[in-house]
């Protein structure tokens, strides 16, 4: 075998070898917990902040969705989001993050409020029900938490940015604060009758984002309910809004 492809064969092997390899942070931990609400257990991912061993201090607490995509490339479907190495560069605003694996094929189920005529689903109450009642407390307890209203956020992206706006709607007293990005209104256009005849607390907050090439449907879907939060007496203060020209 000549030199050259032999190297060539090791350095191939080498490269799949450490793209194999995990890219999530030492601060990223895994732990299973049973989901009675959904008759599964489900993989959670923790992110603690780099000074949390070191100090006594608590923290706020983020949950969010889809962790297979949150931390490691590994795991993702399209590339991670890097939140553990983004979460690394900050000296303020530290949170723990906690990261709740889909469930693959009832991802749409988990994800959704309402049952979609052609996609299914509706089972989102149940998983809401699962976070608050069963997860959140078990974090409260092992972790040194913040683990009041306004301490709490829930976020995701597409569905995962449906049902955490919901989440804040149904269950304000627990999410004082939703991150929605791309938020999949059109798939339950039922949430908007939610918003209109619900109470909005005034200390809920809301933080969304979507790009102008994500269909036809996701800016006119997002403006619609940013006019309904507001006419709901939302305050301007309370709702942040980016629009990403070509995203």
């Amino acid at each position: 075998m000549k030199l050259p492809y032999l190297y060539l064969l090791i350095l191939a092997f080498t490269t799949t070898q450490l793209t194999a390899q995990s890219t999530a942070s030492k601060q990223v931990k895994q732990f299973s917990i049973t989901a009675p609400q959904l008759n599964t257990s489900k993989t959670i991912w923790v992110y603690l902040p780099s000074e949390y061993e070191k100090s006594e201090k608590s923290y706020p607490v983020i949950y969010m969705h889809d962790a297979q995509n949150l931390f490691d490339a590994t795991t993702s479907y399209v590339g991670e989001w890097e939140v553990d190495e983004y979460m690394d560069t900050l000296i303020d605003n530290q949170s723990i993050i906690i990261g709740i694996e889909h469930g693959n094929e009832k991802r749409i189920n988990e994800l959704t409020p309402y049952k979609h005529e052609k996609y299914g689903g509706g089972k989102g109450d149940s998983y809401l029900k699962f976070i608050k009642n069963t997860l959140k407390p078990h974090i409260d307890v092992s972790y040194r938490t913040k683990s009041e209203t306004e301490n709490t956020t829930i976020f995701g992206s597409s569905l995962g940015g449906l049902i955490s706006f919901y989440a804040a709607i149904k269950y304000p007293e627990t999410f004082g604060t939703a991150v929605a990005f791309s938020p999949s209104f059109w798939i339950n256009p039922e949430i908007f009758d939610m918003v209109a005849s619900t109470d909005i607390p005034k200390t809920s907050k809301f933080y969304f984002l979507a790009g102008t090439d994500e269909g036809e449907t996701m800016i006119p879907k997002l403006e619609e309910m940013l006019k309904l939060l507001k006419f709901k007496g939302v305050k301007e203060t309370h709702i942040e809004n980016h629009i990403v020209e070509g995203g």
